[in-house]
Order: structure tokens, then sequence, then C-alpha cells
């Protein structure tokens, strides 16, 4: 053999993508079995009701059907920017949905460098399991146990509050109390769970940074903050985007259960007024035109903050 030849690299036979890929299934064939059945869900669930949103361009009639109704263009559109109440609607759900992101979003944080910071194993877990427990209860649950709490006659907070000499009353019944009431019930309900993805970072934090950071006399708050709270960063700043994303997709049962004719020009949000519209009023085409312009303006958000992350700390949801 010639010291050329000799010099020359190895070259392994060309291997076709369509043959690596049938290589793959035959070899991984239950992992694509496994893969397959959220993939059917998710296409017969969730891509094939989407080709019915085509009505928010039509004049929807239930006799014609999704296909056999007139075309109107964006006149669906159009009357709701002409709707006086749209702009309320708009104002109700974006402030609603701001104020939960901005309330929520810190304490799952804060409650998980809390409980990573106890030592006595009983009291971790049932502070664990006292706030993870709300989870699992279903919202007309929560809301029933929301109305009885604050109502004026039986209700805890009255009860304390007049123990103090205040006057006694019906906050449900002030637009101006529902966000608080909204948001903080929420909290409560989801924060246990929230911190559970935050814990799972923490766990997996590599204990030489922890060794180092005592090595150098850090305290425990120097700790969180130079060990913790890098470690958690990349996943809350995913969380946030994807919570960012839905801000105007704030959820519809609450709302509805929570509202009532007095606290209306509050609670009012976009989704409940889809279902009036849609469901109560029978008006489809106008409801799947308020949904969809929903929808768009929350891809819009998610794209716009998912941008704004990657640019200022290098996560985000997608690259």
């Amino acid at each position: 053999m010639s010291e050329n030849s000799a010099a020359q690299p190895l070259r392994l036979p060309k291997v076709s993508m369509r043959r690596r890929a049938r290589r793959s299934v035959t070899r991984h064939w239950t992992l694509y079995l496994l893969l397959m059945v959220p993939l059917v869900h998710l296409v017969i669930f969730k891509y094939v009701p989407m080709a019915n949103a085509v009505i928010a361009f039509k004049d929807y009639n239930i006799i014609k059907g999704v296909w056999g109704s007139d075309w109107v263009g964006l006149r669906n559109f159009q009357q709701i920017f002409d709707n006086p109440v749209f702009w309320q609607l708009v104002k109700n759900t974006f402030l609603l949905s701001f104020y939960a992101v901005i309330a929520s979003f810190p304490v799952p944080i804060i409650l998980a460098l809390a409980l990573n910071e106890i030592r006595q194993g009983i009291f971790k877990r049932t502070v664990q399991m006292v706030t993870y427990a709300p989870y699992f209860i279903s919202t007309v649950v929560v809301v029933s146990m929301t109305i009885m709490i604050l109502s004026p006659q039986t209700g805890l907070v009255s009860h304390v509050t007049g123990f103090f000499g205040v006057d006694k009353a019906d906050l449900l019944a002030d637009a101006d109390y529902f966000r608080h009431i909204y948001v903080w019930s929420d909290i409560w309900q989801t924060a246990g769970y929230s911190a559970v993805i935050y814990l799972a970072t923490l766990a997996g934090v590599d204990q030489s940074l922890y060794e180092a950071a005592r090595v150098d006399g850090a305290t425990r708050l120097q700790k969180i903050w130079h060990v913790d709270l890098p470690s958690i960063m990349p996943v809350a700043v995913i969380i946030l985007v994807l919570a960012v994303g839905n801000i105007m997709a704030i959820g519809f049962e609450k709302a509805f259960l929570l509202q009532n004719p007095i606290n209306l020009s509050s609670s009012e949000i976009i989704a409940t007024y889809v279902y009036k519209t849609g469901l109560l009023n029978a008006d489809f085409s106008q409801a799947t035109a308020i949904g969809l312009l929903n929808s768009v303006v929350n891809l819009a958000l998610l794209v716009f903050v998912n941008f704004v992350a990657k640019r200022l700390t290098g996560s985000g949801v997608w690259s």
C-alpha cells in the first residue's frame, strides 16, 4: 500500500435518509407506536376542528352547514370593531390576564425555593401536600368555596372584618374586587402544582456548586441568589413566555361562575362574551370571528415575547 492511500480517511458508504428512517422505525417501532397515540389525538381533536374556523368569514346557516353557507368576507370582523362593547372586553381580558401573570409568576418560584431550603422531611412533605392539594379541586368547587367565604352574611371574611369593627361588604358585588378575587383564588389553587416544576429543576442542580458556595462562605440567601435562581432561570423564562403567549386566552369557567350582573363591568371578558354570543344568541359566525381574532393576538404575543426572551436571556420556547 502506498503512503498517500494510507493517509486518506476511511469513507463509509452513504445511506439515504429514507433508508435510515426505515431502519430507525424498524428498530424502535415501540417508541414510534407510543408517539402515534398523542399525535393522532392532537390531529383529530386540535387541528381538524380548526377547519371549522372558516365560518368566521361566512354567514353561517345551520341548514347549509359549514361549507355550504354564504361567504361574507371580513364583515364579521368589521362588526366586532364597530361593537362598542368589544374594546371593554379587550380591556377586561388584558387587565385580568396581565394581573394573573404578574401575580402568579413569582409565587411558585418563592415557594419552591423555600421548600428546597427546608431540611425536615415531614414538615416539607406536609407543606408540599397542603399547597399541592388545591390543584385537584375542580373549578366549580373552588368558586363555590370562594362564594361561601366571601358571603356578607355567613362568610369567614365578614366575620373577621366584623371583629375589627369593619362593616360587612359583599365583595363579589363590587366590580373593583373581581380581579383580586379571581387572581388570588387562582394562585391558591395552582401555586403548589406549579412549584413542582421548579423543585424538579432544583433537584438536578450540580451539588458541587453548593459545595463551592459553602467553601466560599456564602449565606443561604447568597446561595439562593447565585446558585438556585440561575439554575431555574431557563425553566422560568419558558413558563413566562408560555404564560404571556396565552395572556388573552384566560379561562372561561371561573370568570363565568364568579360573574354576576353587578360586577359585569369587570368580569365580562372575551371568553364569556364568545359563549353568550355563540351559544346563547346562536351567532356562531360572530363568536368564531372573536375567538379567531383572540387567537391571532395570542400568537403574535407569543412570537414577540419569545423573541425578547431569546435576546435578553438566551432561552426561549423555540430558537
